[in-house]
């Protein structure tokens, strides 16, 4: 009864101008019956090929996925128009320089042949944020209809990263067991270091003040040496002081940035002053015709100095006379009307550099003022003793001692507002490097799922189409067979009336056919004898 009950779809393609031998019939039945006949072949081989192709990655690639990766992010103003702290362009690549890498080594006690292979192993990409992406993609579509402003648009955005994901691949680093991760992180971590010693701003001021030995000058050139020195202190300190909104105390030195400005001007005021007016009034000098030369030289310079920033005054105090500032006239219910100044920035401008140079000016008048005393006190006083000398060397390394301690101070409170409160989230480890096993493993299965996708699917087309062809020429055969022998049956069927018809015919032939035979005998055998007679 199941038999009867089941139901089969059969599809012929028949073509009207052939016989029954050129009909394909479509089984869907016998279709399925191949696809379960074979399903154990195609999940055995599906099996093993999901095997072999990773392990295959595993054995011949495993070098290319000693990969560790980490996530990093820079977070200050000027980072995302890809500026560094100091206004200068940034390179993120700097995060793989010698010089950290070379730190890195140094502190876990490794050599420095890695250095290197190292460097060449990391990678930095940047990590745009889909809506940076969608912006882009939107100018873009637009322009494709033809607009021509998306265009121009599209052109004038540009995203710099805030977050970069740094890759470093060990295998060729010379680096074993847990080496690589531990190293990796140390050199993000080192980079911190790096990072505040290079936009700190302090390491550059603490270079130019320190690099100028005053020993090889004349005495009232050292006084202007250490007047120069402490006058870049003062101006650093008060550039940071008009950052600073928290009123920063470092924690090491115990200052804050007003502390350490009242200091220098106690140091300038009492200190320098006092060792100036002694080498003023005493001609303390290693040459004094030299010095005599130096001032008229000096006060050349200054007078021309002068006379330049004199007309570059006058011509902004022009300039700002005659600038017309934008108005707005508003008219009430009254009729009265109210005028605003609009605000103007080239005007701003023309004011604060009306106010710096101004300030350049009185300074190089003072200048001037002090370095014609000095001509005329050295033209017409006799030079110092030699105790005075004396004197005066043993004041002047007292003060060089004083501007040294200053300067350390002020770099110490510097880096300390720069790393905590400036720069304290400036450059950040997001995420770490974890265990290089675990990161190679998930590497080689996420770099083989592509090709063991496409093979699966090959090999599953494969089944399918074989399992049709298979129970196409499987079905096809049959059919041929039980039309074969249909066509035989027929055949059996047509012969039987013919066999009676032609033993009827027999049997109507029989007798005449016996009469003659007799007479044919006798004819012949009267022949014969007439024969034999002949020849006896």
């Amino acid at each position: 009864m199941a038999k009867k009950d089941e139901k089969y779809l059969n599809v012929t393609l028949k073509n009207d101008n052939s016989d029954n031998k050129d009909d394909i019939i479509i089984s869907f039945s016998g279709f399925i019956k191949q696809l379960r006949r074979f399903l154990i072949f195609w999940l055995v081989a599906a099996l093993l090929i999901g095997i072999l192709v990773p392990v295959y990655f595993a054995v011949f690639t495993a070098d290319q996925h000693k990969n560790l990766t980490a996530l990093v992010s820079f977070n200050y103003s000027g980072i995302e128009k890809g500026l560094a702290p100091d206004g200068s362009n940034f390179d993120v690549n700097s995060l793989k320089s010698p010089s950290v890498i070379e730190q890195a080594l140094t502190e876990m006690d490794l050599p420095l042949t890695n250095l290197e292979g190292i460097r060449r192993g990391i990678s930095i990409e940047g990590v745009i944020p889909t809506d940076a992406i969608d912006r882009i993609t939107t100018y873009r579509s637009i322009f494709e209809q033809g607009n021509l402003n998306a265009g121009q648009k599209m052109l004038e955005t540009a995203y710099f990263p805030t977050q970069y994901r740094v890759i470093f691949n060990y295998s060729a680093s010379g680096l074993t067991d847990n080496q690589p991760v531990d190293v990796f992180n140390s050199i993000l971590t080192q980079y911190r270091t790096y990072f505040f010693k290079t936009y700190g701003f302090n390491q550059a001021l603490g270079n130019a003040v320190t690099a100028l030995d005053y020993k090889v000058y004349d005495y009232p050139e050292q006084v202007d040496v250490f007047d120069d020195s402490l006058t870049s202190l003062q101006n650093y300190i008060t550039s940071l002081s008009q950052q600073d909104t928290t009123r920063f105390r470092s924690t090491t030195t115990g200052y804050t940035f007003s502390d350490l400005s009242q200091a220098i001007q106690t140091v300038r005021d009492v200190d320098l002053s006092l060792l100036s007016a002694n080498i003023l009034t005493n001609n303390i000098t290693k040459d004094k015709n030299y010095l005599i030369d130096y001032y008229t030289r000096r006060i050349e310079v200054l007078t021309h100095e002068c006379a330049v920033n004199a007309q570059q005054l006058e011509a902004i105090s022009a300039s700002i006379a005659e600038y017309q500032v934008g108005s707005v006239i508003i008219y009430s219910d009254g009729n009265a009307e109210t005028t605003y100044n609009e605000p103007s920035a080239a005007y701003d401008e023309l004011i604060n550099q009306r106010v710096t140079v101004q300030r350049t000016l009185t300074t190089k008048q003072e200048a001037l003022k002090d370095y014609q005393k000095r001509l005329n006190s050295l033209k017409v006083q006799p030079v110092a003793t030699d105790a005075q000398v004396e004197r005066v060397e043993a004041d002047m390394a007292a003060l060089s001692a004083k501007v040294n301690d200053l300067l350390n101070k002020t770099n110490a409170t510097a880096n300390e507002y720069y790393e905590t409160v400036y720069l304290a989230n400036a450059y950040n480890i997001l995420v770490p490097a974890t265990s290089s096993g675990l990161t190679t493993t998930k590497s080689v299965i996420k770099s083989s799922i592509e090709p063991l996708l496409i093979i699966e699917a090959l090999l599953f087309v494969l089944y399918f189409g074989f399992a049709f062809c298979y129970s196409l020429v499987e079905v096809n055969r049959k059919h041929r067979r039980a039309a074969a022998r249909a066509a035989a049956e027929d055949d059996d069927d047509n012969e039987e009336p013919a066999e009676e018809k032609a033993s009827e015919e027999a049997e109507t032939s029989e007798e005449p056919a016996s009469e003659n035979e007799t007479s044919e005998e006798t004819e012949n055998s009267t022949d014969s004898n007439k024969k034999k007679n002949k020849k006896k």
